[in-house]
């Protein structure tokens, strides 16, 4: 009988016990966080790749379109890197690349609360208060200009992504491996040519307000933060160089190449039938 006893206490005890931290962390899903605009980074990280490409597309073409019409789709190239991390299984929740991407999302999503009137919290994301700026800037028609628009942009990203970093590096102590690494440096890259745009050159060579036909030159297509087509493809350049893998590099150059073409190719046949 005192066995019995025992055990049901202990089940008892068991039941009322709380469960691990770890368990109880649940995720909402991408389409509430893109309505509520309150999910912190922690949060974000327990999303899979998918969840996250769904939480950014609810975000640019709700809450973002309807304070800046028009630009839906300014997040096309994070949207394709997204589709990159997944189709290459990177990113898991608690790896480093997770929370450097999640801190790029978190920024986005408090810049848009704080642009929209929701909230001044920048959940200690310095990201958020560039990108609040960035959209409120678009909206009142100061980003006309090519080099304008792409340095306010990457200045915002650059932010939050570095907030990623330092979540990831020094408040859970991981780092990227050397392929991650070198990876990374290819979006430094971006970032830099971005904000590097000369103003003269919008007066050479304009192109296109992002995300509108016509991006004429190579570095317009390639740089318009609105298309995910460029960043994903060069996404996997950028992996194969970081893997050494010369022949997969040469490869993904093409690649790369043929997508630009593809993309100049309807108007170029356009203006040949003229």
């Amino acid at each position: 009988m005192r066995a019995v006893a025992v055990g049901i206490v202990a089940l008892f005890l068991l039941s009322v016990v709380p469960a691990p931290a770890s368990a109880a962390r649940q995720p909402r899903d991408p389409l509430t966080c893109a309505a509520t605009l309150d999910c912190p980074l922690a949060e974000i990280d327990l999303l899979t790749m998918p969840e996250r490409l769904e939480f950014l597309t609810a975000m640019s073409e709700g809450p973002a379109a309807e304070l800046a019409p028009g630009y839906a789709p300014r997040w096309g190239n994070i949207a394709g890197i997204i589709t990159f991390f997944a189709a290459h299984d990177m990113g898991e929740p608690g790896t480093w690349v997770s929370y450097v991407d999640a801190g790029i999302l978190e920024g986005i999503e408090r810049g848009i609360a704080i642009a929209a009137g929701r909230g001044t919290d920048t959940f200690g994301n310095p990201g958020s208060a560039l990108w609040a700026g960035y959209l409120v800037r678009l909206r009142d028609g100061e980003l006309t200009g090519r080099a304008a628009h792409d340095r306010a942009w990457s200045e915002a990203e650059q932010a939050a992504t570095d907030h990623g970093v330092t979540v990831a590096e020094r408040v859970h102590g991981l780092g990227p491996s050397g392929v991650e690494q070198r990876f990374f440096a290819y979006s430094e890259f971006y970032r830099w040519v971005l904000r590097n745009r000369p103003a003269l050159l919008d007066v050479v060579s304009p192109g296109a307000r992002p995300g509108e036909r016509f991006q004429l030159t190579f570095v317009d297509w390639f740089t318009d933060v609105t298309n995910p087509v460029p960043a994903r493809r060069g996404a996997e350049l950028a992996l194969d160089l970081a893997e050494f893998d010369a022949a997969g590099g040469l490869g993904s150059g093409l690649v790369v190449l043929h997508a630009y073409a593809a993309y100049l190719a309807p108007d170029y046949l356009a203006a040949v039938r003229a």
